[in-house]
């Protein structure tokens, strides 16, 4: 059933507005009893005929009894209502705004298929990540901003910097965040189920880098911090380089969840014996930076395990982990049997991670990508040493 309208332009703009949105046969209804008086009913009726004359709509009467009260009005000729109301066909528009988009910008390739759905979204009268046709400029700039991520020039700059530095304001970034990470995939491989904040912390654009977190039998330059059990120590990831290992460990750990961190070194290995890591949910690039360079210093007999979530975020941290150390790495209590046991199935799935190969989680990515796939969340798990 149509909806009622007591005004004639809305009703016909309605006309309009379903048509765009793909209604093939919209119809709408009048709905006289607001009105007030006979006068405002004979404006209402004969600006309907008016329209029908032109041959832009139908009108619909009852029957019997009702045969001259209008049951409902039914879109005849887009193009002659159009005409009649002075309006321009929403695609036309899009297209319109679409080159304003692109006007004097050079666009990478890679976004041509976002500009194209952008394109297809204004089509239908339809916003897209929130921006509709009139917000065109505030689009440019997000386009701007993903552009020169892409060409690595937010590298060594912090978060408001880069900004100011892209579009003259510095927060203007926190307004866009959403519509430049969405402009960013597929073209980087971003964290499926993340904030577009946290999506931008891991490429390295974040107000401050967090602390990184560190257990074992670990110095800092002349402090003998490994003598303390059982303890961490936090330190700018940027001075990774300045640790020193007190004696070869057995394992290295990261490890996504700050509970089970603090449970890890307390409970599974008290003494010390790895390292452990705490990576602060979607590793920042500072973060990856200093794995990269902790790496370095354990030996290559030495073996690196990983402990996430099991779900898609977790298997794309471990895939961060194990691209940036250039190294094997294992994971830890992540498996699609301990998903099956004490998992659950997610209220709102993401997007599952990508295929991979050389990936010692293919298995357990396969089964993430599988229908009926539990999530696990890492502190349902008790700790445990690495095997």
């Amino acid at each position: 059933m149509g909806r009622r309208f007591s005004d004639a332009e809305a009703l016909l703009s309605h006309l309009l507005d379903r048509r765009e949105d793909g209604i093939a046969d919209p119809t709408a209804r009048p709905d006289f009893s607001p009105l007030d008086n006979v006068s405002e009913i004979d404006c209402f009726v004969r600006r309907l005929e008016e329209a029908e004359s032109a041959g832009a709509i139908r009108i619909v009467k009852g029957r019997g009894r009702d045969s001259d009260q209008i049951k409902l009005v039914r879109l005849q000729d887009t193009v002659r209502l159009y005409d009649l109301l002075g309006r321009r066909p929403v695609a036309e528009l899009a297209a319109a705004a679409t080159e304003r988009l692109r006007d004097r910008l050079d666009v990478p390739q890679v976004f041509d298929t976002h500009i194209a759905a952008i394109r297809a979204t204004w089509s239908r009268g339809k916003e897209w990540q929130k921006l509709g046709m009139a917000d065109v400029e505030r689009l440019r700039t997000a386009l701007l901003f993903a552009k020169a991520i892409l060409e690595q020039k937010h590298r060594g700059t912090d978060y408001r910097t880069f900004s100011r530095k892209v579009a003259g304001d510095s927060k203007a970034l926190e307004r866009l965040e959403g519509a430049v990470v969405r402009l960013l995939v597929p073209a980087l491989e971003l964290p499926p189920g993340a904030r577009p904040r946290d999506a931008l912390r891991t490429l390295g654009l974040e107000k401050f880098a967090p602390p990184l977190l560190l257990a074992g039998r670990l110095d800092f330059d002349s402090a003998e911090l490994s003598l303390i059990r059982p303890a961490y120590f936090g330190i700018p990831p940027q001075e990774a380089s300045r640790i020193r290992l007190r004696e070869t460990p057995r394992y290295v750990l990261t490890i996504e969840n700050y509970a089970s961190f603090h449970r890890h070194i307390a409970e599974a290995d008290r003494d010390g014996t790895g390292v452990t890591i705490y990576v602060g949910g979607y590793p920042s690039l500072a973060t990856q930076d200093a794995l990269r360079a902790l790496a370095g210093l354990v030996p290559d007999n030495v073996p690196f395990f990983h402990w996430s979530d099991i779900d898609p975020d977790g298997a794309w941290i471990f895939r961060t982990i194990e691209r940036i150390i250039a190294r094997p790495l294992r994971p830890h209590l992540m498996t699609p049997e301990l998903a099956e046991a004490f998992g659950r199935a997610p209220d709102d799935p993401s997007r599952p991670p990508r295929q991979a190969e050389n990936t010692a989680i293919a298995a357990l990515i396969t089964y993430l990508s599988s229908e009926g796939a539990k999530w696990l969340e890492q502190e349902e798990l008790d700790p445990a040493m690495p095997v």
